[in-house]
């Protein structure tokens, strides 16, 4: 097996997060929407601001990754919500979040995609390290809604 092949399904694997944590769709699905708004004691973040930033930190991966006129957003003022959001617009940031991670998996799925090959607009960065960067982001701020969610459902 060649060494990107194997790469692929290693990272996939990631991406899709059942290996050593919870898979990003089973932890959003049942969410307690009626509690998106709140602010646990203690807790920097409401669930809903959780989904949102990762919603737009995953695009802004996924759009450095593949758009060559990619546009860097401001930090941290792009990547934080600030109103509260419906269930409608957790309903849709929730398919947004499962799209977009999708089109990640399909593009590092794709054997025409190097993975080391670096971004042409960017500084050094590979598919590779976009990837690994959408994972782990996604898995830190997922535990963060998973451990919401349990207090939620103790209360």
């Amino acid at each position: 097996m060649d060494e990107q092949k194997q790469l692929r399904e290693h990272l996939l694997e990631l991406l899709e997060g059942k290996s050593a944590h919870i898979d990003t769709e089973s932890a959003l699905d049942g969410f307690p929407v009626d509690k998106i708004n709140v602010r646990i004691d203690g807790s920097p973040h409401t669930a809903w601001e959780l989904l949102e930033h990762i919603r737009i930190a995953q695009w802004d991966i996924l759009d450095f990754s593949t758009n060559p006129n990619y546009k860097e957003m401001k930090w941290p003022d792009d990547y934080w919500t600030e109103p509260e959001g419906t269930a409608e617009d957790w309903k849709r940031s929730v398919e947004q979040v499962l799209n977009d991670l999708q089109a990640m998996r399909d593009l590092v799925a794709d054997e025409k995609t190097d993975l080391y090959a670096k971004i042409p607009h960017g500084s050094g960065q590979t598919i590779f390290r976009e990837a690994m960067l959408v994972s782990d982001h996604n898995a830190y701020h997922i535990g963060q809604l998973v451990l919401l969610r349990r207090i939620f459902e103790s209360q």
